[in-house]
């Protein structure tokens, strides 16, 4: 069974930042927290309104880390002026001036891929709205909550979105009222019936 597969990654919970913070490039270790710190001044210099840190990633924040190459920050920022279209363009731009380097839809930023992403449906922006502030080694980064991590995750349907559910489940990191308020507003009550079905052996 999937879960079987996943079930000796699963270690408790965290609250506070990822466990293992750092990549190795060439042989050098880089730090996340720089890459956090660039984002930071970004949002502080206008380029975005607001982001929040989702994907593998952002749960790494309640859960124990795993394998994964990029780092997905969603974002809002302001359109052009007289224009209702966005671009990404800008954030490019202004990385770009400041040590970044474009490597296909990702800017490498202080030796992290990143990849900026826009809210694309109603659950992503609620989660982005209401993202939540987590500390990196002293610097803040904003980050989807569990419950909108899980929700998502739920959505998106592939393989390891369930696994990443289930991990979620097990280690207790979840606000059940919170999480079944979300499923509510988003039409995911049917998603997650069936997901229950599916895994009731696993799910406490």
């Amino acid at each position: 069974m999937l879960w079987d597969e996943c079930r000796t990654n699963v270690v408790c919970a965290t609250g506070g930042s990822p466990r293992d913070d750092t990549r190795l490039v060439g042989n050098e270790r880089v730090n996340i927290k720089d890459t956090i710190a660039a984002i930071n001044q970004m949002q502080a210099d206008g380029v975005v309104e607001r982001y929040a840190i989702g994907g593998a990633v952002g749960a790494t924040f309640y859960l124990e880390p795993v394998a994964t190459l990029d780092l997905d920050v969603f974002i809002n920022f302001p359109p052009k002026a007289g224009s209702a279209l966005v671009s990404p363009q800008p954030i490019f731009d202004y990385l770009k001036t400041r040590g970044g380097r474009i490597e296909g839809e990702y800017i490498v930023i202080a030796g992290w891929p990143v990849q900026f992403l826009r809210t694309a449906s109603p659950l992503i922006e609620e989660a982005l709205a209401q993202s939540v502030e987590k500390d990196v080694a002293g610097i803040p980064a904003r980050v989807f909550t569990a419950e909108h991590l899980a929700a998502i995750a739920l959505q998106t349907g592939r393989a390891k979105d369930k696994v990443r559910i289930l991990q979620f489940v097990e280690t207790a990191v979840l606000d059940h009222a919170r999480f079944q308020a979300i499923l509510s507003r988003h039409g995911l009550q049917e998603a997650w019936c069936r997901f229950e079905t599916q895994f009731r052996g696993d799910i406490p």
